[in-house]
């Protein structure tokens, strides 16, 4: 149990700012990042000269990405959100809080995955295709409505229709993409057939 400190009246305010703006660079990190992942993917299958240059610059923007923007971004957003709940100690209890902790868990785990992966693709040893990767892309969003929803919401957290079209549209967001990504290969390969 985090102990109740005595804070300035503005700490709150301040730590509440701190981690949204830590909690947008962190999903902005992580939206980017996966998408990098998907090109340095497909540049395998560039000729070798292009190949090695397509690599080496996507590895390049995937670690500075990871370790200058991402990561730096989930610290603010995880020791601010440590310093609401010493201001806050109360919402401990509140069962939203707990949903919410577990979510922020799957994240982190997320992200931990993401630097393995990073590791795996720079030593060309990744097993995941592109499609698999924009899949692996859409769950940030999903993680991230749920979030805020429970934020927001907290213990009255909504079953009813508005919560199922919110659902509904991520999953047809998430199924857009992968149908334009489809539909961009297929045509890749028509015009490539073609010409």
């Amino acid at each position: 149990m985090l102990l109740a400190l005595s804070w300035p009246p503005q700490a709150y305010l301040w730590f509440k700012t701190l981690h949204i703006v830590g909690v947008v660079v962190w999903f902005a990190g992580l939206f980017y990042l996966v998408r990098l992942f998907i090109y340095h993917r497909e540049a395998a299958e560039l000729d070798p000269p292009l190949r090695e240059a397509f690599e080496a610059q996507y590895g390049l923007m995937e670690r500075r990405l990871a370790n200058i923007i991402t990561t730096p971004g989930m610290v603010v957003a995880v020791v601010c959100a440590v310093g609401l709940l010493t201001v806050t100690p109360t919402w401990l209890h509140q069962s939203w809080m707990h949903a919410k902790l577990a979510f922020v868990a799957a994240l982190l785990a997320y992200h931990a995955f993401c630097y393995r992966l990073m590791g795996q693709l720079q030593r060309r040893e990744c097993q995941w295709n592109g499609r698999q990767l924009r899949a692996l892309n859409e769950l940030p969003t999903l993680l991230l409505v749920i979030v805020v929803m429970l934020v927001v919401f907290k213990d009255q957290f909504p079953t009813g229709a508005a919560t199922w079209f919110m659902v509904a549209l991520v999953v047809f967001m998430a199924a857009s993409i992968q149908f334009y990504a489809r539909w961009r290969r297929l045509r890749s390969e028509r015009l490539a057939a073609e010409g």
